[in-house]
């Protein structure tokens, strides 16, 4: 009699603890400097988790990192409250989530940009410098003066990568061609200064450059804003950005974020993950607010060279793995 008695409270003592196991299976997001609506590469993560969200109708806790000193314990805050995975968008989180990561062995982890080698790891990669090639490519094709221009972000060997890309596609399409090349800074602020970055677009149109692709988060805008002015073209880079300044963005190198943190809420897996144009993880951006720029000769040239890079036949080297470019 008992335990008859005692059946109905089990099933609901399991039902609160399955409850609250899947309450605290809730997955977390941690957006990096700049923000999750940085127009680039902080928002295509926020539009994969939302996508994911929209889809399975569960929510996901999310945190911005405003200063360098967040990042260990905004990780460690969602491991204690039980999320699982913990996507942490970016590079500069890669030292405190590999901290983080020992100390909650069972939780799943991902990291955006970075590899750590853990198990509870999974790392996400991508092929910048493919896709840059592309849009260095078709910036060789339009340019009227032969001289093209790059802004980056923080001076770091990833950016380094994107420059790399961009200046081997604009020179393997025309050898006469001249690439002007700035970063914005060596700090976590030179991702969200677009004062700054509408200075260094304007000093490369002063030595007559014509097309300028800027690898620089949120600095970026200021980048597009300039060229607007000057009626010059830019190229965004991360999230699809023609919209910012329809008619004079020429493309957006399109990374693929938003596919990356979608897949990780989807079904993470340990490892580590590189996603280039052949896997549909870097691209160009072809839309309503560009059309009338690509032209169907130069989409077919452009469509041609992607299509060698993908079948090998044009190798696009590594910055950060072959030693290229002597910057």
């Amino acid at each position: 009699m008992p335990m008859t008695t005692s059946l109905p409270r089990l099933a609901a003592l399991t039902l609160v603890v399955a409850s609250a196991m899947a309450q605290a299976q809730q997955p977390a997001v941690i957006f990096d400097m700049g923000g999750k609506f940085d127009k680039s590469f902080n928002q295509a993560g926020y539009q994969g988790a939302e996508q994911w969200k929209k889809e399975t109708g569960k929510t996901y806790l999310e945190f911005e990192i405003s200063n360098d000193t967040q990042r260990v314990q905004a990780i460690r805050r969602m491991a204690e409250r039980g999320a699982s995975p913990i996507i942490s968008i970016g590079f500069a989180q890669a030292s405190a989530l590999q901290q983080v990561a020992k100390d909650f062995p069972k939780t799943q982890f991902a990291i955006i940009d970075a590899k750590v080698d853990l198990p509870n790891v999974q790392s996400l990669l991508f092929k910048e410098h493919e896709g840059s090639y592309l849009v260095g490519a078709m910036a060789a094709l339009v340019t009227k003066t032969n001289k093209v221009g790059f802004v980056g972000g923080m001076d770091i060997p990833l950016i380094r990568k994107f420059q790399c890309g961009y200046e081997q596609g604009a020179k393997a399409t025309n050898p006469k061609i001249e690439v002007f090349a700035n970063m914005t800074g060596t700090t976590s602020t030179a991702w969200n200064d677009p004062t700054r970055g509408g200075e260094l677009a304007k000093s490369q149109f002063a030595k007559g450059s014509d097309v300028v692709f800027a690898a620089a988060g949120g600095t970026g805008v200021g980048v597009y804003q300039a060229a607007k002015d000057a009626g010059k073209l830019a190229i965004g880079v991360d999230s699809n950005q023609n919209h910012i300044q329809p008619g004079t963005m020429l493309t957006s190198m399109v990374k693929h974020v938003d596919v990356a943190v979608y897949n990780v809420l989807k079904a993470w897996k340990p490892g580590v993950s590189v996603l280039g144009l052949k896997e549909g993880g870097v691209d160009y951006a072809l839309d309503e607010n560009n059309a009338k720029l690509i032209t169907p000769p130069l989409k077919a040239k452009v469509e041609a060279i992607k299509a060698d890079i993908i079948a090998g036949k044009v190798k696009v080297a590594d910055y950060m793995a072959d030693n290229a470019c002597k910057f």
